[in-house]
């Protein structure tokens, strides 16, 4: 015995294409493009930072900050070419950014760090949180029109 196949997906969904655009109207803006260069610049001085800032003799803080930071800089660049799919994944950089704020005491060997190095990466957690609740703000801000 055979069942009909039904599309469970939201592909079908009526108010799909009107998501789409909206979002594609949002990503097109001169504020969303602003906001794409300057995510994938906080994720290149984050991956970058540990070199800048000097980590010497702290290799589990300048790999985090290597990998959090790449992470970082790739959701900026999928933004940059990918906006329509990408800004739904925009809250990703908030805990990115509270990872970051707190990692200089999580992830040193003797839970305490020098000045310079926590001074960065609360600098950076603060902005890439700051980013991120921005590039959400773009979409849920925009996203709908009043309709009154």
């Amino acid at each position: 015995m055979s069942y009909p196949q039904y599309s469970t997906g939201m592909t079908g969904h009526p108010e799909m294409a009107e998501m789409r655009e909206r979002l594609e109207r949002t990503a097109s803006t001169g504020k969303a493009i602003a906001l794409e260069g300057l995510i994938l610049l906080t994720g290149l001085y984050a991956a970058i930072s540990p070199w800048a800032v000097h980590f010497a003799g702290l290799r589990n803080i300048t790999a985090n900050n290597l990998i959090v930071g790449i992470t970082i800089g790739l959701i900026g660049l999928g933004l940059a070419l990918v906006p329509e799919r990408m800004f739904r994944l925009a809250w990703a950089l908030v805990p990115l950014g509270i990872w970051l704020l707190i990692s200089p005491w999580v992830v040193t060997a003797s839970h305490s760090a020098r000045a310079g190095v926590i001074w960065n990466n609360v600098l950076i957690g603060v902005i890439t949180m700051a980013l991120g609740l921005a590039a959400m703000g773009l979409t849920i801000g925009v996203a709908r029109p009043d309709k009154r």
